[in-house]
């Protein structure tokens, strides 16, 4: 092909690459050791009503669920999806504990409690209430290796007067339930750092993930800090002659996962941002619908599934999960 031929060809392409209804397939920006510029992000199926939670599993399936429609719907290894559970009690978030069995921890926010539950078998209620008042909408959570269980509980938004503030929960591998924080505007995704050390909480109307010191046992510092500064979506352009909105934007931050670098993925309005494991930003992964969780899991936990708006996206990494029951 002559070099006049090329460029008419790729003037084509460019041209039928911006006109309307012409499909273009979502694609990664370079991130370094996580994602190659380019890499397709692959849309593994849309049209469920709320995904979030997902979670690998042991066999190399994943795990998520379709809240609204109160499900947990299972991706097998062989890429096909099916119902896991059906009637949930309104199963949000999920994690595994090393004593799982084929079982997974939920946040039930229908019901208001934390269970274990897999197909065939009743449900166990592992927690239901702090000091005799029940949870709010118990939302993502988290597994140790130990078995701890690191949880978040949210009021709804408007709500006046909720008998519990939002707070951010510890259940102990041995059963004992205890608040950690309750100065966290609206804490939604959480997630451990590899080696469990660190645990971080997303602050959906904020701008910062904060994390929490943590011993060797799993005990929680008493204060957290600032980690990592998320970017913001630009303000809402109001309707015509309606006053602008005050303040700043909510980041809409929501899910967190982590690699074996320590480097977290969140959820947020902008897309996936990612930081190093010292709190710096590395770039955002914009995906065509708002993401909600995320998770790495299939082969060798080195793909990122992530969920959100009723969609389920799958990227392949540079990078992997760290080793542990849960994400």
């Amino acid at each position: 092909m002559n070099t006049r031929l090329n460029i008419t060809c790729a003037g084509l392409l460019l041209c039928l690459a911006t006109l309307p209804g012409i499909a273009q397939e979502a694609t990664t920006p370079a991130i370094d050791g996580v994602v190659a510029a380019g890499t397709p992000i692959q849309l593994l199926k849309e049209g469920f009503k709320a995904t979030e939670g997902p979670v690998p599993m042991e066999d190399g399936s994943v795990l998520f669920t379709d809240n609204s429609a109160n499900q947990i719907v299972r991706i097998a290894p062989d890429g096909s999806i099916s119902p896991w559970i059906e009637s949930t009690g309104g199963a949000n978030a999920l994690t595994r504990t090393p004593k799982s069995k084929g079982e997974v921890v939920a946040t039930l926010v229908g019901d208001k409690v934390i269970a274990a539950m897999k197909p065939g078998t009743d449900r166990r209620v592992l927690a239901k209430e702090y000091e005799g008042k029940s949870f709010n909408r118990p939302n993502d959570i988290v597994a140790s290796r130990r078995g701890n269980l690191y949880f978040t509980d949210t009021a709804a938004v408007g709500a006046t007067n909720p008998a519990l503030p939002s707070a951010v929960y510890q259940l102990t591998s041995k059963g004992k339930l205890l608040r950690i924080a309750t100065d966290i505007a609206r804490p939604n995704g959480i997630a451990l750092s590899p080696d469990e050390r660190t645990l971080y909480v997303a602050n959906t109307s904020g701008e910062w993930i904060v994390a929490f010191d943590l011993d060797r046992k799993g005990g929680v510092s008493a204060k957290h800090r600032d980690f990592a500064r998320l970017v913001l979506p630009p303000p809402a352009v109001p309707p015509a002659g309606a006053p602008a909105p005050s303040g700043t934007p909510a980041s809409g931050a929501d899910g967190i996962a982590v690699d074996a670098k320590g480097r977290l993925f969140v959820a947020t309005s902008v897309g996936v941002q990612v930081f190093a494991a010292d709190g710096k930003a590395l770039g955002t992964i914009v995906l065509p619908k708002t993401p909600q969780n995320l998770a790495f899991a299939g082969s060798g936990l080195s793909s990122l599934y992530v969920v959100g708006r009723g969609a389920v996206y799958r990227i392949a990494t540079q990078t992997k999960g760290p080793d542990r029951a849960g994400k």
